[in-house]
């Protein structure tokens, strides 16, 4: 005898019991034979059985069930073949001790598994006749599990649908969620072992992080979300839905609900039930700062109603100290956001330049305009420049030089290559949350090229990139950013040349004390660098504003979608949030 097979709720929907047509279903029968002797097939009818023989055929099912003898039970459906499959595999995933079920009585208000559409089982044979549709009756039951490593059974209340078959007796409609309201077709229950989440999510220094809006998401997955592993000893164990053939990892201790637009599939492991509670764990310390992320979500929420987000790293770790974005109802364009970030790009350009061997005080001509892929290109400064150094090109940000001198010396792949070698984007970041990586495409002429020189065409990036950038600048080294301290984090291919590295430096400081960013410099903590961008949009008819600094051990940058030009939003929020300064 097969111990405790746990019972479900056996459904046939409403569509179909009340009303709906299926096809004739053929079992073949044990006692009915024709004249030639063959035994004739045992199919559903169209007539619905009587109350009294709904009640003994759902009785006489569970009470298989209830006693382990799963065959029994399957031949009491009208689909045996599945309903043996599943049951067994519901016994050997669960493993309960002991299984007690009652039937309660016919009900006219079917679970909400019942109003789901029941397909047709395998065995369907041809279809009812004409103007006829199967009709059942709906009994409730009450199912009782128990395991032995708990006192505490796990109850649950199921609904079968009974139909009448061509021998005078009943079956039960076999449908997946036969084994629990929730089951659907290509998923499992079973027991899996479950991780407690932590306790309090707090920053770095144990500050609670409650109450900032764009905190709300990352917090919610961390606390409904248990690790994946751990020690066995501090694991409990639960009753869960997953994906069929996925019953044997780690399972949250919370309930996940469907995914929207995955046709009912589950999008996690669903808890139905907790047999044993794990072990409470300590409380998970980000690498967020809570002073830092007040700034932050000041700044994106002072903009006028702009959209825009903002980003704080740690140069000589990649700890994220902040991130935010308004409005925080939406996308979280601090990770997420993938548009043009402009000028900020030439902070990358530059540096492809220089290692191409132009210094400081190279030549870089300044024209009023060029022409890129037809399109006359022009700068914010009016004029001509003939003069410009690099120096000058970078502080002014001109970007008729960078395209000029770009197709003069670059290739369409130095600028993709630098990014990735050296900074680290386009290299596949997993930071604690869901980010859009970084993308510069390599273009196959430099008439395509010539755009991501200025930080147009096909680059799109966010501030978590832009940030990381400064970051790279102020240390010499990419350290991919994280926002839970020991994760892994990708390595960059090498480093800047030292005289390189200080150049760039250089150049970004610069900007700050009497280039585009001076406009900014007054609330900028001295000793800073920084880029400016301005990204011109095709979708709006005002540009995107862009910022990118450094100082000390705190990088930040930020964007401000129709915010005109760098220093006139994204500076201001970006200089806020860098004299709050990293105290860690």
């Amino acid at each position: 005898m097969n111990k405790g097979a746990k019972t479900g709720i056996a459904v046939i929907a409403a569509a179909v019991l009340l009303g709906g047509g299926y096809g004739a279903y053929a079992l073949v029968s044990g006692g009915d034979s024709g004249g030639d002797g063959a035994k004739k097939p045992r199919t559903v009818v169209a007539e619905p059985p009587s109350a009294e023989l709904a009640a003994s055929g759902a009785k006489a099912f569970l009470d298989a069930w209830a006693t382990g003898d799963l065959s029994a039970a399957a031949k009491l459906t009208d689909d045996p073949d599945k309903a043996q499959a599943a049951l067994q595999a519901f016994q050997d995933g669960v493993k309960p001790s002991a299984v007690h079920l009652t039937v309660g009585g016919p009900t006219t208000a079917p679970s909400a598994a019942a109003s789901k559409p029941a397909s047709a089982p395998a065995s369907a044979s041809a279809p009812a006749a004409a103007g006829t549709a199967p009709t059942g009756v709906l009994e409730s039951f009450k199912a009782s599990v128990e395991f032995a490593e708990s006192g505490t059974p796990w109850n649950y209340d199921g609904v079968l649908g009974v139909v009448k078959m061509s021998d005078g007796t009943a079956a039960v409609h076999w449908v997946p969620n036969v084994i629990h309201p929730k089951l659907d077709a290509g998923e499992a229950i079973a027991v899996k072992p479950l991780y407690a989440a932590p306790a309090a999510v707090t920053d770095r220094k144990g500050k609670a992080l409650g109450g900032y809006p764009s905190l709300t998401g990352l917090l919610n997955q961390l606390k409904s979300a248990a690790p994946q592993g751990g020690d066995p000893a501090d694991a409990g164990s639960g009753v869960v839905i997953s994906a069929a053939g996925a019953t044997g990892g780690a399972a949250s201790p919370s309930p996940s609900s469907s995914a929207p637009g995955s046709g009912g599939g589950k999008a996690a492991d669903v808890k139905l039930f907790t047999v044993k509670e794990p072990k409470p764990v300590p409380n998970l310390k980000l690498t967020i700062d809570a002073d830092l992320q007040q700034a932050a979500e000041q700044e994106v929420a002072a903009q006028g109603g702009k959209p825009a987000s903002l980003v704080a790293i740690e140069p000589s770790s990649g700890n994220i100290l902040a991130y935010a974005f308004s409005p925080s109802t939406g996308q979280n364009r601090a990770f997420s956001g993938a548009t043009a970030p402009g000028s900020t790009m030439k902070v990358l350009t530059a540096a492809a330049l220089m290692e191409a061997g132009l210094t400081p005080g190279s030549p870089m001509p300044c024209p009023e305009t060029t022409m890129v892929t037809g399109k006359s290109i022009s700068n914010d400064e009016p004029g001509a420049h003939p003069d410009y150094t690099l120096t000058e090109a970078f502080t002014h940000s001109c970007n008729t030089s960078f395209i000029e001198k770009g197709k003069d010396v670059l290739k369409p792949d130095s600028l993709p290559s630098i990014a990735k070698d050296v900074f680290g984007l386009g290299l596949v970041w997993k930071t604690g949350l869901s980010n859009f990586d970084t993308d510069i495409p390599v273009e196959g002429n430099m008439a395509g090229a010539a755009s991501e020189f200025i930080g147009q065409g096909k680059v799109r990036a966010n501030p978590l990139g832009m940030a990381s950038v400064a970051a790279t600048v102020q240390s010499g080294v990419f350290r991919q950013p994280i926002l839970i301290p020991g994760m892994e984090q990708k390595k960059a291919a090498r480093t800047l040349s030292p005289q390189v590295l200080g150049n760039l430096q250089s150049l970004m400081v610069q900007t700050v004390r009497s280039g585009t960013a001076s406009e900014v410099k007054p609330a900028l903590p001295a000793g800073s660098g920084a880029k400016t961008g301005t990204a011109e949009v095709d979708t709006s008819p005002d540009a995107n504003s862009w910022f990118t600094a450094y100082s000390g051990n705190l990088a930040v940058a930020a964007e401000v979608q129709g915010g005109g030009h760098g220093s006139a939003a994204a500076g201001p929020a970006v200089s806020k949030v860098l004299r709050v300064g990293n105290k860690g």
